[in-house]
């Protein structure tokens, strides 16, 4: 019998088993940033283990709210400063260096194929994007991770979704995962690993990849992943390009994390991407999904366009390809945080910041503030969003505020009109 991605990781990994199913992993990489890691690091302190297994195989970042708002989150970032300084953890990135860090761990070449992947933070999911098992674990295995490099998992069961046929013209990976998510449930994938294949998802850029991946936790799923593939070579190519006498020789030894064609899934889940139109979300869960053409009379007080879903420089072109030479609706909030400041400068670069300000947006640092209602972009109670973002739970990104997930090309329609709009009518 064949193996999946997920099988082959874990397989390769394997440290001890104390119970049956139980599989405890070697870790490659160890995730970090300033809202879960304190609390790990204040235990470990108490309990006498103030130790890390290996600073080279842990990065840090301060993300989520960048600079500090207040003494709490203050103290939250010199936590998290002192205890990288200590460890002597090289790659720690402070403010003015940091940006969200689902976006900029990859872009440092830190995820590879192959890979076992841990962070006190849900959307780690995000890193399966490169053919590798990324996860986000409570304080507890984020504590034993810093510690030891192991980590606990029981054995997963894997999702197969097969995405075939041809993306129309205003669909994006966005509207690709909102509709798997509202297809299969919040509840879809639990205890499972998603694994996305098809044409589709093979002509899918990395930055795409990592959107749909990213979301795979709103269906319930461990972990999404996406085999390695030349695309994956090439994005990774500046880090690994001493490692390998030419990309063809990386594709051949990043084959082995592909499944094989004989695996067994739990279940198989086929989808037409042709079929598929610009989607939304309308309540209070991630499954809640209906086309944008049936949501056009949502009014939205805010725009935002940012975050580990939807703020690398493919979204930034997506939107300003909507907004370049328009203006935001009056009664609109605009705002954008690119993901990492690398983004930022190529956004700069390329003339997208000032389509982004002659249409009234502000734009803000790196920040995942506004995503979970801390800072740079909070609701107040009554308003409605148009987001980029991954969760529209009740109260996400405000007190008694709506978010609608879109992608960020309906997002930018939305700026223009004041209420959720089809993209289309723009591109």
């Amino acid at each position: 019998m064949g193996k999946t991605v997920a099988q082959k990781i874990f397989d390769a990994h394997l440290r001890d088993e104390p119970f049956p199913g139980t599989k405890v992993l070697s870790l490659d990489m160890v995730f970090c940033h300033e809202i879960t890691t304190p609390i790990a690091i204040d235990d470990l302190v108490r309990l006498g283990k103030d130790r890390v297994f290996d600073p080279n195989k842990i990065k840090a970042v301060i993300d989520h709210v960048t600079p500090a708002k207040d003494s709490k989150t203050a103290q939250q970032g010199k936590v998290l400063r002192d205890w990288a300084r200590r460890h002597n953890i090289k790659d720690f990135f402070d403010i003015g260096r940091n940006g969200v860090c689902h976006a900029i761990f990859p872009e440092k070449g830190f995820v590879r194929p192959g890979y076992t992947i841990i962070m006190g933070d849900s959307h780690t999911c995000t890193h399966g994007a490169f053919g590798a098992f990324a996860a986000g674990v409570g304080t507890t295995d984020l504590e034993v991770g810093i510690l030891k490099g192991v980590c606990a998992f029981r054995q997963p069961k894997t999702l197969r979704i097969n995405v075939n046929g041809t993306l129309p013209k205003g669909v994006y990976a966005k509207d690709v995962i909102l509709h798997i998510i509202g297809t299969i449930s919040v509840n879809g994938a639990t205890d499972m690993v998603i694994e996305f294949g098809g044409n589709v998802v093979e002509n899918l850029s990395m930055e795409s990849r990592m959107t749909l991946c990213n979301m795979a936790i709103e269906a319930g799923g461990t972990s999404g992943i996406c085999a390695p593939d030349m695309t994956t070579v090439e994005y990774l190519w500046p880090f690994i390009k001493d490692d390998y006498p030419s990309k063809e020789a990386a594709l051949e030894d990043y084959k082995q994390w592909q499944p094989d064609a004989d695996a067994e899934y739990e279940r198989v889940l086929e989808i037409d991407a042709s079929s598929l139109e610009p989607m939304c979300t309308y309540g209070y869960k991630p499954d809640c999904v209906k086309p944008v053409s049936q949501m056009t009379d949502s009014k939205i007080d805010q725009v935002y366009i940012g975050s580990c879903t939807n703020g690398r420089i493919e979204d930034l072109r997506e939107a300003a390809a909507v907004l370049k030479g328009k203006t935001i609706a009056d009664s609109v909030r605009g705002i954008l945080s690119p993901a990492t400041p690398d983004i930022f400068k190529q956004a700069n670069h390329e003339g997208l910041i000032d389509i982004f300000l002659e249409a009234g947006f502000c734009v803000t640092n790196p920040t995942c503030g506004a995503c979970l209602g801390m800072s740079n972009g909070v609701l107040a109670e009554g308003e409605a969003c148009a987001s980029t973002t991954n969760r529209n739970f009740n109260g996400r990104m405000g007190k008694g505020g709506m978010v609608h997930l879109m992608s960020p090309a309906a997002a930018a329609a939305a700026a223009i009109t004041g209420h959720i709009t089809d993209p289309r009518k723009y591109l």
